[in-house]
């Protein structure tokens, strides 16, 4: 195309949003991606046997929904959203979901726990865009008048451990246990309250939605702008030298392992030292389940949810988390399970369903944990084995395969740390003269929000406007 005033190298979700933003401020764009398919973690594949679609890597976006990238961008995504956010079996057939509402989340609890819910919660659900405002969009100071963001500035800086201690019932510290759980780090670790917190505000106050079709719906969404605003996409074309771009802005949808590696040349030496401390966190173990029917669930909320957190009380789950996190393979794994094709029918053949389910593994594992994560799903879904009609499995190491974004299976960006939550003293998007990094390793972080890669755009925009 000529010398394009910018070049995305990575074709997932952040840059291709950075992309699509920079087409939209009339730049001429080039994206390169080294696989034969752009998405990135937002691919759809045919895993397991033919007519069962798949998400290759995710599948729930409770932070597409609210990101005020493809709000702004006006990415055409079908959303469906299933009626519970999430749910949190525990034995005994007893259960507890986080449902669509403040509401009807807070009336399972006592009337303690429920007013706990209600007013932790609450005033964040209600004020959703300004606290998405402050939190994903690039370390903005907290407005101190809005109630919502004081909380989440206050209680979300907190452990989850802590915050969960706020609940006296066990169904109310589980479900925060379960919500904590994805930032991929122990339930001690400080700010991952303000994950518990945000997730549950964002499935009272939006949902948990899927994307009809499957996630490769949103690559394509995005993609489509970019080319509608001139840019090309070339697929299947690894970079291995940056100086063909010239003096092109360059953007990086990498880890910062690769985006050091290969642009050196152009990243500013305080930026060289500073990536180089970057570390992977924990990585993950997936199944993707092709099944003749739904997931036979013992409780009567988990059939109506998107996600589905298995791993019983708070107590079994840090100590699952800590395991992890510790270099150890737990017997009994925190699960995160989804059922796509419950509300999306299109995803399986008439009669069958669909089934999405990971835990958290030492980076680089190669330990198949197919027994563990399905003595998770018996547990609590007993007759699970029967209806599996075929598995495609990925260890750890088997998704740095996949994509060496991925390193030893974090597929998250990095390990959790509390400087992607606290106000940055330098640009953490550019790292040298028009060179951007926008990847999950920048803030906000994973989610497949698109926001690291609106933010990096951002960057360029306003310094060269």
């Amino acid at each position: 195309m000529g010398n394009p005033d910018a070049v995305v190298v990575g074709a997932g979700p952040n840059g291709l949003t950075a992309a699509a933003r920079l087409s939209r401020s009339g730049r001429k764009v080039l994206v390169i991606e080294a696989s034969e398919t752009i998405g990135g973690g937002t691919r759809t594949a045919e895993l397991t046997e033919p007519g069962f679609s798949h998400d290759v890597c995710s599948a729930i976006h409770p932070f597409g929904v609210i990101s005020p990238a493809y709000r702004l961008l006006q990415v055409a995504i079908d959303w469906i959203t299933p009626p519970v956010a999430a749910s949190h079996p525990l034995d005994d057939g007893r259960a507890v979901g986080l449902f669509n509402s403040v509401e009807e989340t807070a009336s399972q609890f006592e009337s303690d726990d429920g007013d706990e819910w209600a007013s932790l919660v609450g005033p964040i659900a209600g004020d959703l865009d300004t606290v998405v405002g402050t939190f994903l969009a690039g370390r903005i100071i907290p407005n101190p008048f809005s109630r919502a963001n004081r909380i989440m500035t206050l209680q979300g800086a907190r452990s989850a451990i802590a915050l969960a201690n706020r609940f006296a019932s066990t169904e109310g510290r589980a479900l925060i246990a379960g919500l904590a759980a994805h930032a991929v780090a122990p339930l001690e670790t400080a700010f991952t309250a303000g994950i518990a917190l945000l997730l549950a505000a964002v499935g009272n106050g939006r949902g948990w939605p899927i994307v009809h079709g499957g996630s490769q719906g949103l690559s394509e969404a995005l993609a489509s702008i970019v080319r509608e605003g001139g840019g090309e996409i070339r697929t299947g074309h690894e970079v291995t030298d940056i100086s063909e771009f010239g003096d092109s802005s360059l953007f990086l949808d990498l880890n910062p392992s690769v985006a050091r590696s290969l642009a050196r040349t152009r990243i500013e030496p305080v930026d060289i030292v500073t990536i180089g401390r970057w570390k992977p966190g924990p990585g993950v173990f997936k199944v993707d389940y092709a099944l003749d029917g739904p997931i036979p669930w013992s409780d009567p909320i988990s059939g109506k949810a998107g996600t589905v957190h298995l791993g019983g009380t708070l107590e079994e789950i840090a100590q699952s988390e800590r395991a992890v996190d510790e270099g150890s393979h737990p017997d009994r794994p925190f699960v995160l399970v989804a059922q796509q094709s419950a509300f999306d029918p299109g995803r399986a053949p008439q009669g069958k369903q669909t089934g999405w389910a990971y835990c958290h593994v030492p980076n680089g594992s190669d330990q198949d944990m197919t027994a563990a994560v399905e003595a998770q799903i018996e547990r609590f879904a007993p007759g699970f084995a029967d209806r599996v009609i075929a598995r495609h499995v990925r260890t750890a190491d088997g998704f740095q395969r996949y994509n060496p974004n991925y390193v030893g299976g974090d597929i998250s960006g990095g390990e959790f740390s509390a400087s992607r939550f606290l106000p940055a003293v330098k640009d953490p998007y550019r790292i040298g003269d028009r060179t951007y990094l926008c990847s999950s390793s920048t803030p906000p972080g994973a989610g497949t929000h698109g926001m690291c890669g609106w933010n990096a755009a951002r960057a360029e925009i306003d310094g060269h406007s």
